[in-house]
């Protein structure tokens, strides 16, 4: 049976192409996946980000625990401020990417995603608190999660009375009603667009989603489903985790360095990468572009342009509808990671040319 999330009617009454996605029955597309592309770039799209993973973490000793699971730096958090982490095992792969909330000085929110909601969850029982006070609780089920991505989304949500977006940073949170509905509004997502992201009681999101929808219409606000969600994800070079990192794939090799704070102290996987780091890695997460029109694909080879040795496969390609380009992300020895370097793509039996470049593929214009 798969799981569905409390907007399944929704979705329905919308006409939506469900599929299973990491056991859930998710809206793929509505209206079709380069629609509600666009409609992101340029209105605003609403997305169901109920299946997601959410814990929540708080006590006394909240921080010195958050502090020896994630990579980053959970102190550098202000209270109603966020940052996006890793939880790694010992030997440094990720188990998963993660954005932590911080809600009040001893409170956390810790979003993962759905694959491994319950493997994070039995990670986080397992880990010795230090005698000290640690409450973890998983929300996922009575906490739903939807986000509002697309450069009129701060507007159609002031519009609606929610006047503290005004001055709010990206990473940085507040709370906010919408009609007579409260919520956590984040302006987080991962659409590389201005973006915010609601946390909602299970029992209210339908009402709120009912009335983003019919609110937003003047905005051209339309829902929008994981097709769009994973095209506008990639143009941005955001990590998917199961394609692009997993437990074989260190933060160092996928370009997150800036994930992992080693000032901070030991933490899961801290020796490993340090060692790594020291080291230097073997081989590098890259962005690439393709010479002539073509689609890179999921498992697709990286071939060296000078022999057509495979040196290694893509973990996430497609077509950018904005740049009418074959893109794609994958692994590669280091000595072909630098901007500017060719490598081949094979597609069909044929190798077609690519250059390696500096992501996001999709730079916006500043909100």
């Amino acid at each position: 049976m798969m799981r569905q999330t409390p907007l399944i009617q929704q979705h329905r009454a919308s006409g939506a192409k469900l599929v299973d996605f990491a056991g859930w029955e998710m809206p793929i597309q509505y209206s079709g996946v380069v629609d509600e592309y666009h409609t992101v770039r340029s209105h605003v799209g609403l997305f169901d980000v109920s299946h997601m993973g959410r814990m929540r973490i708080a006590g006394t000793g909240a921080v010195s625990f958050l502090q020896h699971i994630t990579t980053n730096d959970v102190a550098k958090l202000a209270v109603s401020q966020a940052q996006y982490s890793m939880i790694c095992n010992e030997t440094g792969g990720i188990k998963d990417d993660v954005f932590v909330y911080r809600l009040s000085p001893d409170e956390f929110l810790l979003c993962v995603n759905a694959s491994n909601r319950e493997k994070i969850l039995s990670w986080l029982q397992s880990q010795p608190t230090q005698g000290k006070v640690v409450h973890l609780e998983d929300r996922s089920v009575e906490l739903s999660q939807v986000a509002i991505q697309g450069p009129q989304s701060r507007e159609l949500l002031m519009s609606l009375g929610v006047k503290a977006l005004e001055g709010l940073k990206l990473h940085h949170t507040c709370d906010a009603t919408i009609g007579d509905l409260p919520c956590l509004m984040a302006r987080t997502g991962y659409t590389g667009e201005l973006g915010y992201e609601m946390y909602i009681d299970a029992n209210k999101v339908g009402r709120l989603w009912d009335l983003l929808i019919d609110k937003g219409q003047a905005w051209g606000l339309k829902p929008a489903g994981l097709g769009a969600r994973d095209l506008l994800r990639l143009e941005m070079g955001y990590l998917l985790y199961g394609n692009d990192v997993d437990e074989d794939t260190t933060p160092l090799e996928a370009n997150a360095d800036w994930t992992v704070s080693f000032q901070k102290g030991t933490f899961i996987g801290s020796q490993a990468l340090l060692a790594q780091k020291q080291a230097g890695v073997a081989r590098r997460f890259v962005a690439f572009e393709l010479v002539e029109k073509a689609v890179p694909r999921h498992g697709f080879r990286i071939l060296d342009p000078t022999n057509s040795q495979p040196i290694g496969h893509i973990t996430s390609g497609n077509l950018s509808p904005l740049l009418q380009k074959g893109i794609g992300l994958g692994y590669v020895p280091v000595r072909f990671a630098e901007p500017g370097s060719s490598i081949l793509i094979e597609i069909r039996n044929k190798s077609v040319l690519a250059h390696i470049v500096k992501p996001p593929f999709y730079k916006r214009k500043k909100a």
